[in-house]
């Protein structure tokens, strides 16, 4: 290997010692100031997802609801569904927590998150945390690979039992259907991938209604509490 690689791999090493400070604050700070809300709901979905969007209105309305029955809202502070969801929780006067990251080709951190409650993250899996550790359940709606990886990140967790089970409801049933077919199929029936058992990891929903009943249904059951 040329002098000049492993100069800079040794650089690569120094620089990554140093990010481990950077990432324990961003710890510190997501625990801190979540633990301090109380109860939320984590909602999931697009940033593409323009306002006049069949998803984006039941956005609106799930959240309002959610943060009616005393939850507040968690998001990824963005545009699209984040967004709506965001303005559901503010409509009601609600809490409403933005957990925002930068990326590229997307809008800004949406405008009705509470200043109090917007938290900046640079490393994605410090985020995920927070979505997962205060969240007393996942509502998630069409979106695209973010969305899936949060999706099938926290399906995995409660099914090794690595985080207390919370309810997880997917939401739009003719969107859905592609994929949970293919779970059923492909996963289970033909290469036993998963259990039986693991498809009640989660409901599917198509009104605002439902989600209500999952939720409610749940937590009448268990009570609330961080989920690690």
């Amino acid at each position: 290997m040329k002098e000049g690689k492993n100069k800079k791999w040794n650089e690569a090493k120094t620089n990554d010692s140093w990010s481990i400070f950077k990432i324990m604050g961003e710890f510190v700070e997501g625990y801190e100031k979540l633990s301090a809300i109380g109860p939320c709901i984590s909602i999931f979905g697009s940033a593409r997802t323009k306002p006049d969007n069949k998803y984006y209105k039941l956005a609106v309305e799930i959240a309002a609801e959610i943060v009616s029955r005393g939850y507040g809202v968690i998001t990824g502070g963005g545009p699209g569904i984040m967004e709506a969801a965001n303005k559901g929780a503010n409509k009601k006067k609600g809490k409403s927590v933005g957990l925002c990251i930068d990326l590229p080709h997307e809008e800004p951190n949406n405008k009705f998150i509470d200043k109090d409650k917007q938290l900046s993250f640079d490393y994605f899996f410090v985020r995920k945390v927070m979505f997962l550790k205060y969240a007393q359940g996942f509502v998630v709606l069409p979106g695209g690979f973010g969305t899936l990886d949060e999706l099938f990140e926290a399906i995995n967790l409660i099914q090794t039992n690595k985080v207390e089970k919370f309810p997880i409801i997917l939401v739009g049933s003719e969107y859905w259907e592609g994929i949970i077919d293919w779970i059923k199929k492909t996963l289970l029936l033909e290469n036993n991938h998963i259990s039986k058992e693991d498809l009640n990891l989660f409901k599917i929903a198509d009104t605002k209604e439902e989600v209500m009943n999952f939720l409610e249904e749940f937590h009448n059951n268990y009570k609330f509490s961080p989920n690690f």
